[in-house]
């Protein structure tokens, strides 16, 4: 603002610019602001002598922005957005009445190893909370997380950085094959069963890099057969093939107890993992944030 102290600034001033912005319209944003026009056109008139910018030109339909007037309505309304929550924001969550909508970044796999048992508690506390997953490159998670785009990421996200986290727990790789496989049959221990993944033939999962990176090093990726997108379609593949899945333990102990698997668990480098809840420290002192913290916890933290 060329200097100018922010004390010279009216907050109903920055209010009628997002009003005016969002319409493009000087005559409708007054009326949705309960201003006459000549008192909306005055005001108007105030912000561009401090801003020293015309802000808005007339257009046959209405206004038009100038470059300084997009650029500004980026910081005003996310202000006015963090004001407005702010004043509005209840001190306390009553989970048994509450309507709020949930946004959790979390992958196919942990979707099926986490959400059965989270929906089945929530819909004890909270029947009328909904949860939304919304799967997001792992460089989006933050800036999602801080821009309130989504409450909480869950699980191995070893490359998210500036969050606050709370560990849940321990998981490692190992490799699922059909039950009868030859491979199992064959009993090998430490570097031997290393040795024989050579063996073996792969599917592997582009969005899980770690699984994609262990194959790597134990120079494996010659034996990759299948790359899919999702873990969830592995189980009905290695079951009907000879293929192999490098998966978390957790997940494929599940399909094992269903019958039809066997779990094979070599020394892997990269093996041991943690799988954490991730949040935002701005929305740290939400109270409806807070308490989905609490379930999810108790839910899952071997500590719990």
């Amino acid at each position: 603002m060329n200097g100018m102290h922010i004390d010279s600034v009216d907050l109903n001033l920055l209010r009628l610019f997002d009003a005016v912005y969002r319409e493009r319209s000087v005559s409708r944003a007054a009326e949705s602001l309960g201003l006459t026009q000549p008192a909306a056109s005055h005001g108007l008139g105030r912000l561009r002598l401090l801003l020293k910018d015309a802000l808005f030109t007339r257009t046959p339909g209405g206004v038009a922005p100038t470059p300084r007037a997009d650029r500004l309505a980026v910081a005003v309304q996310a202000a006015l957005s963090t004001i407005e929550a702010a004043l509005h924001e209840p001190d306390r969550f009553e989970p048994q009445v509450s309507r709020k909508s949930f946004r959790i970044h979390m992958s196919d796999i942990g979707e099926g190893r986490f959400l059965p048992a989270l929906m089945a508690r929530v819909g004890e506390l909270a029947p009328g909370v909904r949860l939304e997953t919304l799967p997001l490159l792992p460089a989006e998670v933050a800036p999602a997380l801080d821009s309130g785009r989504i409450d909480f990421a869950f699980g191995f996200l070893s490359n998210v950085r500036d969050t606050q986290r709370t560990h849940l727990l321990k998981d490692r790789y190992i490799v699922l094959l059909r039950k009868g496989h030859p491979f199992v049959k064959r009993r090998r221990k430490g570097q031997a069963l290393l040795e024989a993944l050579q063996e073996l033939d792969y599917v592997a999962v582009r969005t899980h890099a770690d699984t994609l990176r262990i194959l790597q090093l134990l120079n494996l990726e010659d034996r990759l057969r299948l790359t899919t997108e999702h873990f969830m379609v592995l189980p009905a593949i290695v079951r009907a093939t000879d293929l192999a899945v490098v998966m978390p333990r957790n997940i494929a102990r599940g399909f094992a107890e269903e019958g039809g698997y066997a779990i094979v668990e070599p020394p892997f480098p990269l093996r041991d993992f943690s799988v954490s809840l991730h949040w935002s420290k701005r929305f740290e002192g939400d109270p409806a944030n807070r308490w989905l913290r609490q379930v999810i916890t108790a839910l899952f933290s071997e500590r719990a």
